[in-house]
């Protein structure tokens, strides 16, 4: 049994369809969708995407990343959130028995108190083991996820920090690689684009191959570098002026960590190819999601479409009645060059199983606290092991849902970014909220614009959030071809 069907066998009962995603694009390589239901016609439903260079490879990563949802949904149901204060808690565990909410990155001009009624799960503190207990929304990847409902959360949960795995250090691995490359690049690329080009991605042994199948297909990539802090964290995107291109093919954006900075860039190139026929597939026509993958598409019209972020399915039904050209024009910025950086200047690093993986990543972030809700499922072949990671500090969701803490204001004031300032609230200028150390080390509060800062996302908020896969159409986008 290999690594997929060994999810595969993890994820029953219900209904699993697997379906390949590759023919939404040109570039060949491959891509897998995955779709699971606790029974056929359920609104309730999980589902993957995986890549490759190799078929087996994407179809591991689809059946992955089905798990990761699939698998802590079922353990979140089991449990039953705790509702108290964060200062009842505090006093009735310790400082180490909670996690202080204001830790979390939340939104710029939060109402939390420490007096505010909150719904708690447990997680372990990874280097210790210890029980601590952390907001539901930060355990969960999505609301539906907590039991007794998700009325009054300090923010909506994401998916981001999830892992899965043969054993629990490559899920948790995986999950703490994710938090690395969203915190690397939250306000580097998109709307706020550096431009620093990775140049030598097509001579370098590791990456060549991946390039030249791009190339090939008549795309122009480009990969870009966001940071080295933590990991080599980079993405990709790639200007395609083939006038039959999928207009949704053209939005395509690849993202990646690693320590290895070849390794990172390689799996953005990959993840590009992925993004393109995902996106194709999810928000193109559905006569070609009808064409070409019937049996996903027979099971997925009995379902009703689930509720939307407003803001997502606004932007993403603007997006899908535009044409190719319309979308390119509009991604041009994230074409910008303004440096450039040589990858054999990059870091280099040897790949480790997956606990010396672990074990490197927690020396990195060995200032940080390491949070993990985990669960596992013995198959014939041996445990499905699945992970949600939570790191107090590293930032995710700061142009989507305005979630901002130090690290990133540092950031942005350190290129003088209008977004950000030191001073008093007032306005759209909402208080970033930081722990009292953090305010001393700035010596002030400070502020983030969220009037700025969406109209800096403006026309590219789907680049941030989306709807769910075909929620336009079938509320009544009208798609391009």
């Amino acid at each position: 049994m290999n690594a997929a069907e060994r999810y595969a066998a993890a994820l029953t009962p219900g209904e699993l369809l697997e379906f390949d995603l590759t023919p939404f694009d040109r570039t060949g390589i491959p891509v897998v969708g995955t779709v699971w239901r606790p029974e056929p016609g359920s609104a309730t439903s999980g589902h993957g995407v995986g890549y490759g260079a190799q078929v087996s490879a994407a179809r591991t990563g689809a059946f992955g990343e089905l798990a990761e949802q699939v698998l802590l949904d079922r353990h979140l149901a089991t449990l039953e959130p705790v509702v108290a204060t964060h200062a009842e808690l505090r006093a009735a565990r310790g400082e180490q028995g909670v996690v202080d909410p204001v830790t979390l990155t939340l939104p710029a001009g939060s109402p939390y108190a420490p007096d505010t009624p909150l719904r708690w799960l447990p997680a372990r503190r990874w280097r210790t083991g210890e029980e601590v207990l952390l907001p539901a929304e930060f355990a969960a990847p999505h609301a539906a996820g907590i039991a007794g409902g998700g009325t009054g959360l300090l923010t909506t949960p994401i998916t981001n920090g999830m892992g899965a795995g043969d054993t629990l250090e490559r899920a948790v691995a995986h999950g703490l690689g994710e938090l690395l490359q969203r915190d690397g690049d939250t306000v580097s690329f998109r709307a706020l684009e550096q431009g620093h080009l990775v140049d030598g991605v097509a001579d370098h042994p590791d990456t060549r191959d991946v390039w030249a199948r791009l190339v090939a297909a008549g795309l122009a990539p480009r990969v870009f570098l966001d940071s080295t802090e933590f990991a080599v964290v980079v993405h990709a995107v790639a200007a395609d002026a083939d006038p039959a291109t999928a207009p949704m093919a053209v939005t395509a954006v690849g993202e990646a960590a690693a320590r290895d900075a070849a390794t990172a860039v390689r799996k953005a190139l990959l993840e590009l190819a992925s993004s393109r026929a995902r996106r194709a597939f999810a928000f193109g026509p559905l006569e070609d999601v009808r064409r070409l993958c019937p049996d996903y598409w027979a099971a997925e019209e009995r379902c009703p479409v689930p509720d939307q972020e407003p803001r997502a399915l606004a932007a993403m039904t603007d997006w899908t009645r535009r044409s190719a050209a319309e979308l390119s024009a509009l991604m041009a910025p994230a074409l910008r060059v303004t440096a450039h950086v040589a990858l054999g200047d990059l870091p280099t690093a040897p790949a480790l199983d997956p606990q010396a993986e672990l074990a490197e990543l927690l020396r990195r972030l060995e200032d940080f606290d390491v949070l993990v809700v985990a669960t596992a499922v013995d198959t014939a072949a041996g445990a499905v092991h699945v992970a949600k990671v939570v790191v107090p500090g590293l930032e995710v969701e700061t142009l989507s849902y305005h979630r901002i803490g130090e690290r990133v204001l540092r950031r942005l004031l350190e290129r003088g970014s209008p977004l950000v300032g030191l001073g008093p609230a007032g306005g759209s200028r909402r208080e970033v909220r930081l722990p009292a150390p953090a305010v001393e080390r700035l010596g002030g509060p400070a502020w983030f614009d969220v009037e700025a800062a969406d109209a800096t996302v403006g026309e590219l908020y789907p680049l941030y959030r989306e709807p769910s896969r075909h929620a336009p159409q079938r509320l009544g986008g009208q798609p391009s071809r």
